[in-house]
């Protein structure tokens, strides 16, 4: 882990030294102040970060698709080691976006299903399809906005030499814990939920971090 991540402060620093981790952090105190003063139900948040989700995977396929300079140490094919060539980065870019895409299509499906059926909107709310759809694209374009940001600014930080497999499995680390957080503080109820989307701004901002360094 980044050695700035281990001293008192460091989260601090580089909130104050990076702009878009300040960006980020708008985003998910957004978010959160909106599903507080607007009662979402438990479905809207899922979206919204389901939205996430697939923004993280958008760029980071784009960012495949862009480096210029990379190794492909322990990376393997079929159980094969590969070059380094334009071939492999594009074959790994359209194995990700099928893998990640089909990953996100299954969870739409159920995010669908649980929106018709009101499974996961909280007492005295009647199901209503997609949710509050208009606060779903306003954060979800809020948090487009806040990893374009990311992705321009940090295209000179990640432009050294990077592992393309690392590059490929980092969005799944980066998803994972933030939506199982998600499903756990569901799983407490309604009045957990700041609680959990707070941890998962903190993780969410930590693992920005991680990524860019």
């Amino acid at each position: 882990m980044d050695t700035s991540l281990r001293s008192s402060g460091g989260i601090s620093r580089h909130i104050l030294s990076d702009p878009t981790m300040l960006s980020l952090l708008f985003s998910n105190l957004l978010t959160i102040y909106l599903a507080v003063s607007q009662d979402w139900s438990l479905i809207t948040i899922m979206w919204v970060y389901w939205f996430q989700s697939v923004t993280i995977g958008f760029f980071n396929f784009i960012r495949i698709l862009t480096l210029k300079d990379f190794s492909t140490d322990g990376f393997k094919v079929n159980n094969r080691s590969v070059e380094a060539t334009k071939k492999t980065k594009i074959s790994t870019a359209i194995f990700f976006a099928f893998h990640y895409g089909f990953f996100h299509f299954v969870y739409a499906i159920f995010l669908v299903s649980f929106s018709f059926s009101g499974l996961l909107e909280s007492s005295g709310q009647s199901a209503n399809g997609f949710g509050d759809a208009a606060y779903v694209l306003l954060t979800s374009a809020v948090f487009f906005v806040n990893h374009l940001h990311s992705f321009l600014y940090n295209r000179g930080r990640d432009a050294g030499k990077q592992n393309i497999g690392r590059v490929m499995f980092f969005p799944y680390a980066r998803i994972i814990p933030m939506h199982l957080t998600i499903i756990f503080g569901m799983l407490l109820g309604k009045g957990a939920i700041v609680l959990f989307l707070t941890l998962k701004t903190l993780a969410d901002m930590i693992m920005h971090v991680l990524e860019h360094n």
